[in-house]
């Protein structure tokens, strides 16, 4: 296990969280105090573990949370799983799409599933994590995953928030399954006012609270500084939704 300082003195550190088929690589921040804070599991995007996921972390991290992010590829590695620009560019998404998308083809629910149970009772177990309810973030493919994580432990999972992510992606039913309160930021390039209506209706149904909405003038990836799709004003407006959802649902547990 790592340990150093990140950024404005928020430790982090590397760890290994034993699965059912190995060990998962993992980057955990959280603030410098003696005290011990909700836990926040946050699924990266495709990209995976890299300086601005490393960064989110760290400043969600500042706000009073342990915050562990996992390498959700570790079966096909350690992070770094493929090798990445400093910047990723349109001219460069293609080729590394193509390489990730046969690693996210296989990672059916059942397998992502196991590997969630791993992941909270290790958040669990840490002892800068404070008893109680813990929440779910995740970007892009990540915020598939966290919803599918909320979904299937309602009694631990109490607040999730998907950024940019196909959250549907299992179907509506299975949003039926959430008893979290949630948060779901749409990029405007993914989904039309009309399947946002029929995705709302599915967590309707659910009877839960939520907030589900389109950021203006975003395309898929807003939130990521290292992207051509980066928006600077999306990111803020993820922040300002998220953190007041992390507060009120942790609170309440």
């Amino acid at each position: 296990m790592n340990s150093r300082k990140g950024r404005s003195a928020i430790p982090t550190k590397t760890v290994q969280i034993p699965t059912t088929d190995g060990l998962a690589d993992a980057f955990a921040a959280y603030p410098d105090h003696g005290e011990r804070h909700p836990g926040v599991l946050m699924y990266p995007d495709a990209f995976g573990i890299r300086p601005v996921i490393r960064d989110l972390a760290g400043e969600l991290a500042g706000h009073g949370y342990y915050v562990l992010v996992p390498n959700f590829f570790y079966r096909e590695g350690p992070t770094p799983v493929i090798d990445l620009p400093a910047h990723i560019g349109e001219a460069d998404r293609p080729a590394l799409i193509a390489r990730l998308m046969p690693l996210i083809k296989d990672m059916p629910p059942e397998r992502t599933l196991s590997d969630a149970d791993a992941y909270l009772g290790f958040l669990a177990d840490q002892p800068e994590v404070g008893a109680g309810p813990v929440a779910v973030t995740g970007y892009c493919i990540g915020g598939l995953l966290a919803t599918r994580t909320a979904a299937t432990h309602p009694g631990q999972v109490a607040a999730l928030a998907a950024f940019h992510a196909p959250v549907a992606a299992d179907g509506p039913e299975s949003l039926l399954r959430l008893t979290a309160d949630v948060h779901f930021g749409h990029a405007a390039s993914d989904l039309t006012p009309d399947a946002l209506g029929e995705l709302n209706r599915s967590l309707d149904a659910a009877g839960i609270a939520y907030t589900s909405e389109i950021y203006p003038g975003t395309v898929h990836g807003f939130t990521m500084s290292d992207t051509d799709a980066f928006g600077p004003a999306g990111l803020r407006l993820h922040w300002d939704r998220l953190l007041p959802l992390l507060t009120r649902a942790l609170a309440k547990g």
